[in-house]
């Protein structure tokens, strides 16, 4: 996978950022040339029920929130698609948003994970958030965004705790794991991005970053089991 420096990244035009890491472990989900490759196709047999349940819950929570991310981006984008600057900048983010989805999606049918119930209630509360932050103004939508991914990002790290406890030698786990770790450099990016865009200066920071990372934190609990 190609990487970059946080200096080179910092430092690279904003419609470089999102596609930096071309060769990344979500190009062989999307390749369909891939398409019976064990680490894409296979689900490890014999899990112990623990497993699977750490698992299911994982995939389950993931494949939702990146269904709310979308909507989240396509709120922003109808109520500050107009201005060309704030376009750029989350259409950028949307479309990594659009694959992880993609990729999420292929994830649940290969591992035959039931996905949550809150399918439909994830795209209104996304597109209700991103529009109501965006209507506040350009720095409230980009204060959504840094309070976001600050949860996810740290979600993404326990989860890769919690994966040491899943089969290892099995490829479809290992990719797993490359994709998280993938996943959450993704969503950092996208927090350094809110951040550089003044997303601290919104009005009343604190506390709108406190309410969406509650709700974030919340709707991560109630996916894994709904």
């Amino acid at each position: 996978m190609l990487t970059c420096t946080r200096t080179q990244w910092r430092n690279a035009p904003l419609a470089y950022r999102c596609l930096w890491n071309h060769a990344a472990a979500s190009s062989t989900y999307l390749d369909t040339t891939q398409a019976l490759n064990p680490a894409v196709h296979d689900t490890p047999d014999h899990l112990r029920a623990s497993q699977f349940d750490l698992l299911d819950k994982a995939l389950r929570v993931d494949q939702a929130g990146e269904v709310a991310a979308n909507w989240i981006y396509r709120g922003q984008m109808s109520v500050l698609g107009r201005d060309s600057s704030s376009k750029s900048i989350i259409q950028s983010m949307w479309e990594q948003e659009k694959k992880h989805l993609a990729v999420m999606n292929k994830l649940q049918i290969q591992h035959r994970i039931r996905p949550t119930a809150l399918w439909e209630v994830a795209k209104i509360a996304g597109f209700a958030l991103g529009a109501c932050t965006a209507l506040l103004g350009r720095e409230a939508a980009m204060a959504c965004t840094e309070a976001v991914e600050t949860v996810i990002g740290e979600h993404y790290d326990d989860q890769l705790k919690e994966m040491e406890f899943l089969p290892g030698s099995h490829p479809s786990i290992s990719m797993l794991d490359n994709l998280v770790r993938e996943f959450r450099d993704d969503e950092l990016e996208h927090l350094d991005i809110a951040i550089e865009n003044h997303s601290q200066r919104a009005p009343g920071h604190a506390l709108l970053s406190a309410a969406v990372a509650s709700g974030c934190e919340a709707a991560i609990a109630i996916c894994k089991v709904i």
